[in-house]
């Protein structure tokens, strides 16, 4: 059975590799292990614990408070977790194909315009009081920040699934 490496948090250091990959390393050996940041708390604490994990998918280190770590370090993880959680804001529907399941949207994001398949109404998820989370057949995420914002055609689509 492999063992999984743990790494001290209070002399953790981040760093990329030329090909842009994450690495994490304990000042005290020096030796660099790949990591991938993920929230834990994504919805409810998204700017506190996160956990870096290694290749195999086990957690090396968790950071309750990244904005204890250095300025530099705590940058580079914000940018790394913002690159691995692509998701573009909603900010209108152009059309949707029909009111029943599956059915296809029209949309306009801030990443420009686009075009997905909803499989069920499930797969719009409230986020708050006005936010929504919208997956689409492949699992890309869609974000809605405040329905209230966009506008009547695109609130009452939005309305009628949540």
């Amino acid at each position: 059975m492999k063992t999984v490496r743990q790494l001290a948090l209070d002399t953790l250091q981040l760093q990329r590799d030329g090909l842009g990959r994450l690495h994490a390393l304990d000042a005290s050996d020096g030796q660099p292990l790949e990591v991938t940041p993920i929230r834990l708390f994504p919805r409810s604490d998204p700017d506190r614990w996160i956990a870096l994990l290694d290749a195999d998918g086990h957690e090396v280190v968790c950071i309750e408070d990244p904005g204890r770590l250095a300025a530099n370090f705590h940058e580079l993880l914000r940018e790394t977790l913002a690159e691995r959680e692509f998701v573009p804001v909603i900010t209108r529907i152009v059309w949707v194909s029909g009111n029943s399941e599956p059915c296809e949207w029209h949309v306009e994001t801030d990443r420009g315009p686009t075009k997905f398949i909803l499989k069920s109404e499930e797969d719009l998820l409230r986020i708050g009081e006005h936010g929504v989370l919208i997956i689409d057949a492949h699992g890309i995420r869609y974000l809605v920040s405040d329905r209230r914002a966009l506008d009547s055609y695109s609130q009452r689509i939005i309305e009628w699934y949540v």
